[in-house]
């Protein structure tokens, strides 16, 4: 075993003039007045990695071209495709009036394991919210179901852009398995 070298990686990767050929995942992300640009950024990063279909900036959220955004995000604010709304429930309803379901990441009376979502479910749009009050309720109204990340510690939920990260590439892979399994 050895470690690939960035050339190496890189050729297997879309290069940023083919990304408009890239078939991205039906995967939607909208994140509500999270504060921190470090935060917003990592989301960013994180999404390229999993190649989702689009990002939704909303509340009070940064957006670019906040430097710091910038400096975490480390180009990926060119590859994933956003857009800043402020008000969160008109994009949800937005993206509901396209067919696609919407998902909250928060604790909630009816919630259910991240990983239980149904290919019958995509596609689908994972609504984050602030770092401390989480998704808020008029936003958790217009949802269609909640996932949550069980926590098994003393804590009661992790941080906004490592639960975002856990949660987009569970969405990613349970996609593509169900595509697969379609294929056969």
């Amino acid at each position: 075993m050895k470690k690939l070298s960035h050339a190496e990686i890189s050729a297997n990767r879309a290069k940023p003039d083919k990304l408009h050929e890239v078939k991205r995942a039906p995967v939607y992300a909208l994140i509500d007045s999270v504060r921190s640009s470090y935060n917003v950024g990592s989301i960013f990063r994180t999404s390229d990695g999993a190649m989702i279909e689009k990002l939704y900036l909303c509340g009070y959220t940064p957006h670019p071209p906040n430097k710091d955004i910038l400096k975490t995000a480390l180009g990926a604010t060119e590859s994933v495709p956003w857009e800043y709304i402020k008000d969160p429930v008109e994009a949800v309803r937005k993206l509901k009036s396209e067919g696609v379901k919407i998902a909250a990441l928060e604790q909630t009376d009816s919630g259910r394991n991240y990983y239980e979502i149904e290919k019958e479910e995509y596609p689908v749009c994972l609504v984050v919210g602030n770092e401390i009050t989480g998704v808020s309720a008029p936003l958790i109204k217009e949802c269609d179901f909640a996932l949550e990340i069980p926590q098994y510690g003393i804590k009661q939920s992790l941080n906004v852009a490592v639960a975002y990260g856990i949660a987009i590439f569970e969405l990613r892979k349970i996609f593509d398995l169900s595509k697969g399994s379609a294929d056969q």
